[in-house]
């Protein structure tokens, strides 16, 4: 009877336990909806505007879409298909939750339905900068097992080379990753028409053979799907530094296999992700080689286009085929969209041609041209991609009014989940403060939208009042840990200020600041035009004063800041501030 008793109080104690930290969370939840708190913003109606006049200048037509079909920080796209759903994917580096996966039926109008590795247990960033994480991922379903993969390297955490499976990507559920026994970058799955698997994948040549600074070979190994494992012993180089050794090739990379009337056909990018970039295409009659280039490489670049082409597409590369149920031929690839200083501050995007196969090669129509804003769309294939229903592109304004009904998938956090530092209200949502800098390689509280226009505006209203001169909350806009700009709240003894500040190479100046009267509610905005950006605030019923004057924006291209990431616009919040006032 004595041990009875004993059980019950135990599970009493138990439940209360459980009923306490449910209440406990659920008035978590409900403060951004019923309680202010200072040191905490509280942030509403967020509001992105592009107006590039790229797109004004090029209305689309009768049976065309726009290219890219992903803005802003979308690289490395790969792309599968099973029946009539087409699946992508993209490279996300230590964005949590990473590697955003899109749906679409026809190749037009794409969805985002989730990311593929939304758990701690599958994503360790958490000191990784910010062009680390996860590169070059690659999906491929398996028809033999009816299973969708996604293999990627994670440059963090020793990690390295993994995979991860599902059934049903629209549900994702998503393993854990497993780990696979090889080096190098961009691995890439090939199942052959007799259910046998194989792993290509970018490499360095064999010890002492390395000719010259960018000297990379393409590897393939046997995979053995019921042990999720490259076979031991069948690595193989089919690829030596490229198209033709003798031009000293650099980065072969980013490779992926196809098989088309018995032919295997390898196509990879060549030159690095930048100036010189192009795909190159080889052909053989086994799956492990020998291959041959074709005579018409490379099949696609821009890097032989004079250089001062009007609105400039560049980097071409990184490209991943499909075909459609009814026979036609897609690529994928990244290029970017420099501005008027030729800077990328969007970064690598993702975008789409129609792909010519009726001879032996492949070849993407127009991808040796100047890349045009739109292209032909497949056959019977209306465009619904700014009805709202789709992921948008082209000219288009995205408003969040954070009312408490979720997320939207856009929204992502740096190195860590958001659910750690975000609380939903139905007054808006609340950003509580991590004692962490921007500028640090750590999770920092901040949630982050990325610039998908050359030319934008960014709107936000704020509640916050800060507790110490640690304190700040405002936006940032955002390349790295060491190229940025923070405009927000802060405090100094008894005053509060809004402060404009740029970090370059990890070194932060205070650009501008003003005194304001009061804490509390604000509204705050930043502008682009190309490299000219503003940063101004108003109050709840006046109209925007600018701080700073114009400044550039330099820090937040690729090229200037290096790495591989696009410009983000950030709601941030810290307890860590160091600012000197």
């Amino acid at each position: 009877m004595r041990k009875t008793k004993q059980r019950t109080k135990r599970k009493i104690g138990i439940g209360s336990c459980l009923l306490a930290l449910t209440l406990l969370y659920s008035c978590q939840s409900m403060r951004a909806a019923d309680e202010k708190v200072d040191g905490e913003p509280i942030y509403s109606n967020f509001k992105y505007s592009g107006n590039d006049k790229i797109y004004d200048e090029n209305p689309l037509t009768a049976g065309q879409f726009y290219s890219p079909i992903l803005q802003g920080c979308y690289p490395d796209p790969s792309i599968t298909r099973k029946g009539d759903d087409f699946y992508l994917v993209n490279s996300s580096f230590v964005m949590f939750p990473g590697v955003p996966i899109f749906h679409s039926k026809d190749l037009v109008n794409w969805k985002q339905i989730g990311h593929v590795l939304d758990r701690e247990s599958q994503l360790k960033v958490g000191t990784a900068g910010i062009s680390e994480g996860i590169y070059a991922p690659d999906i491929m379903y398996n028809p033999y097992n009816d299973t969708f993969y996604m293999i990627t390297t994670q440059i963090a955490s020793g990690i390295g080379n993994m995979v991860v499976k599902t059934k049903d990507p629209q549900k994702g559920n998503w393993t854990d990753p497993i780990q696979l026994n090889f080096g190098g970058i961009d691995p890439a799955l090939f199942f052959d028409d007799d259910g046998k698997a194989y792993v290509v994948h970018n490499d360095a040549p064999d010890d002492g053979k390395e000719l010259y600074q960018g000297h990379r070979v393409i590897k393939i190994w046997e995979y053995d799907v019921d042990k999720d494992q490259v076979v031991a012993g069948t690595s193989k180089i089919i690829v030596d530094g490229g198209v033709d050794l003798s031009t000293k090739p650099i980065w072969i990379e980013a490779p992926h296999i196809y098989k088309k009337n018995g032919t295997y056909y390898l196509m990879c990018a060549e030159g690095g992700t930048g100036s010189n970039h192009s795909e190159v295409v080889f052909s053989s009659t086994n799956p492990m080689g020998p291959y041959v280039p074709a005579t018409t490489n490379p099949i696609l670049s821009q890097r032989h286009l004079p250089q001062d082409r009007s609105n400039k597409v560049d980097w071409a590369g990184h490209a991943d085929l499909v075909q459609t149920p009814e026979g036609e031929w897609y690529g994928v690839f990244l290029a970017v969209r420099p501005n008027e200083k030729k800077r990328v501050n969007t970064g690598r995007e993702t975008f789409i041609l129609p792909v010519d196969w009726s001879g032996e090669w492949p070849v993407f129509e127009g991808g040796m041209e100047p890349l045009k804003p739109s292209i032909r769309m497949p056959k019977g294939v209306k465009n619904e991609m700014n009805t709202g229903a789709y992921f948008a592109n082209g000219n288009f304004t995205f408003i969040d009014k954070f009312e408490g009904k979720g997320l939207d998938l856009r929204w992502i956090a740096l190195r860590g989940p958001r659910e750690k530092f975000v609380l939903e209200g139905k007054a808006g949502l609340a950003i509580k403060p991590f004692e962490v800098s921007i500028r640090e390689q750590k999770p920092i509280s901040a949630l982050f939208y990325r610039q998908q226009h050359r030319a934008f505006t960014t709107e936000v209203e704020m509640d916050y009042t800060p507790r110490s001169e640690s304190d700040l909350a405002g936006i940032t806009c955002l390349q790295s840990e060491a190229f940025n700009y923070v405009f927000g709240v802060t405090r100094s003894g008894n005053d509060y200020y809004l402060v404009l500040e740029r970090t370059e190479k990890g070194s932060a100046q205070v650009v501008a600041k003003e005194k304001l009267t009061e804490s509390g509610k604000i509204k705050l905005r930043v502008q682009a035009e190309g490299d000219n950006y503003q940063f101004s605030y108003a109050s709840t019923d006046s109209d925007y004063k600018n701080i700073g004057g114009t400044v550039s924006g330099d820090i937040l291209s690729t090229d200037v800041a290096g790495g591989f990431t696009g410009s983000m616009i950030g709601l941030y919040s810290t307890s860590a501030n160091n600012m000197k006032l």
